[in-house]
């Protein structure tokens, strides 16, 4: 059995036409019909049900999709695996990150592995954690950074380092003299917050029903940048990473009390996967930078 069976297969499966996966393929459709009779034939087992006008998988075919889908991961990680060059002089790194990891740990980190290892390329993309979760489990993102709340059983979290969110306000706010809030003043508050497109919001939210406490969310935006710059301008409050807070001159981080809220960001690869030498390079600077910013004062 020749590879090009499995490619045409799914190609087939995917587009639930012999027509339209022939045209996508790049090939002729008595071709692809043919290819894909050898298959069953193979098989011995028909792969695809014809009789309705658009083409759908048999039992049969969808058990087969299943493993066919696992083997090309399984081949593309060995084409990995042949050309990684442990002495890392070259070679590629594929990397995620959530959204807020982008204002203030990505920088640090890339810079860092930049300069060690100048030859390597890297390829930086920013997504929900939910993509990222489905995109390492493809093979098609080596290493992601995200939160401990990992939904996928096929991955595995390395904790990276804790991440407390604080309450940010700008320095003309009344607040502004503060270093600490009581968890019940966030009612009074009126804040602008990330919208539910990001999962700071959804922690922030379960974080508040949990303490009883309901803010009073005037604004809402979809950038962070958007979010620092209206409370730079205004005096309404946000809570986001204190070390996003932290950069900006004219902000003030407020800790909350009794109970701050915290989270914990981890690496998450496929588990069991082949990790190449960049992968495992990244991994080990990036578990070094995070001790060295838990023994900042």
């Amino acid at each position: 059995m020749l590879l090009r069976h499995i490619h045409y297969f799914l190609a087939v499966a995917e587009h639930h036409s012999f027509t339209r996966a022939a045209a996508a393929l790049h090939v002729s459709q008595p071709a692809l019909s043919q290819q894909i009779k050898q298959l069953e034939e193979r098989l011995g087992a028909p792969l695809f049900d014809r009789s309705g006008r658009a083409i759908r998988l048999t039992d049969a075919g969808e058990v087969y999709a299943r493993f066919a889908r696992l083997a090309l991961k399984d081949l593309k990680a060995g084409e990995r695996a042949i050309h990684d060059v442990g002495d890392l002089s070259e070679g590629s790194l594929r990397l995620a990150i959530t959204p807020t990891f982008t204002a203030y740990l990505v920088g640090p980190l890339v810079a860092a592995f930049h300069a060690r290892y100048p030859r390597l390329t890297l390829s930086v993309s920013e997504m929900s954690q939910e993509r990222m979760e489905e995109l390492v489990n493809e093979d098609r993102i080596d290493v992601g950074i995200a939160f401990d709340e990992v939904h996928s059983a096929e991955l595995e979290a390395t904790e990276l380092l804790p991440e407390t969110l604080t309450l940010g306000v700008g320095r003309e706010h009344p607040l502004a003299g503060q270093g600490r809030l009581a968890l019940e003043r966030l009612d009074a508050q009126p804040m602008i917050l990330l919208d539910d497109e990001f999962a700071t919001r959804e922690r922030i939210d379960r974080y508040c029903r949990q303490h009883g406490v309901y803010p009073r969310v005037v604004m809402e935006a979809n950038s962070i940048s958007a979010v620092v710059e209206i409370v730079r301008r205004t005096r309404l409050a946000t809570l986001l990473p204190e070390p996003i807070v932290r950069q900006h001159d004219d902000l003030r981080s407020l800790i909350l009390e009794p109970a701050s809220l915290c989270r914990t960001a981890v690496l998450l690869q496929r588990r069991g996967a082949y990790r190449t030498a960049a992968a495992r390079a990244f991994v080990a600077l990036a578990l070094e930078h995070a001790r060295a910013e838990a023994l900042r004062p």
